[in-house]
């Protein structure tokens, strides 16, 4: 559960086309205890990747100097 009351999921979505199995890493952004909608996305494995290195980059930088300020896009 995060600062705002929204609940964070990640889990591995497969679907089965008999000739090519395609598997991606969910993310599900939960709504907000006020009913505001949330959001979900399938990412690649290297787009997951992409992503936990820039979190754990972000977080690194708000346990420094908690201003949060710098931003970075996939």
């Amino acid at each position: 559960m995060t600062a705002c009351g929204r609940r964070i999921a990640v889990r591995r979505l497969t679907l089965a086309p008999a000739d090519r199995p395609i598997t991606r890493v969910a993310l599900d952004v939960g709504t907000v205890s006020g009913g505001e909608p949330g959001t979900w996305a399938a990412l690649t494995a290297g787009e997951a990747r992409r992503l936990a290195r820039l979190l754990l980059a972000q977080a690194d930088l708000a346990d420094r100097d908690g201003t949060g300020a710098s931003r970075t896009h996939l």
